[in-house]
């Protein structure tokens, strides 16, 4: 008994491997882009500001951190 089996095979492309290897998740983007928008927002205020919110200045990246889950 023979048993034959055939897998297309794709040519292989330099330029869609590259592609795929620097491919980025949308939500994965989304999630940055909001972490780095809360801490340029927090960042320029000023103390006295951040204060008056209840925020002390080694807080920033857990409350942009947990936005960016939010996001």
């Amino acid at each position: 008994m023979a048993y034959a089996n055939s897998l297309p095979l794709r040519p292989f492309s330099l330029f869609e491997a590259i592609r795929a290897a620097f491919a980025i998740d949308p939500q994965v983007a989304r999630r940055n882009s909001a972490y780095r928008q809360v801490c340029n927002e927090l960042n320029a205020l000023s103390d006295r500001d951040l204060a008056d919110i209840g925020i002390c200045r080694g807080q920033i990246e857990d409350i942009a951190a947990e936005a960016a889950a939010r996001a």
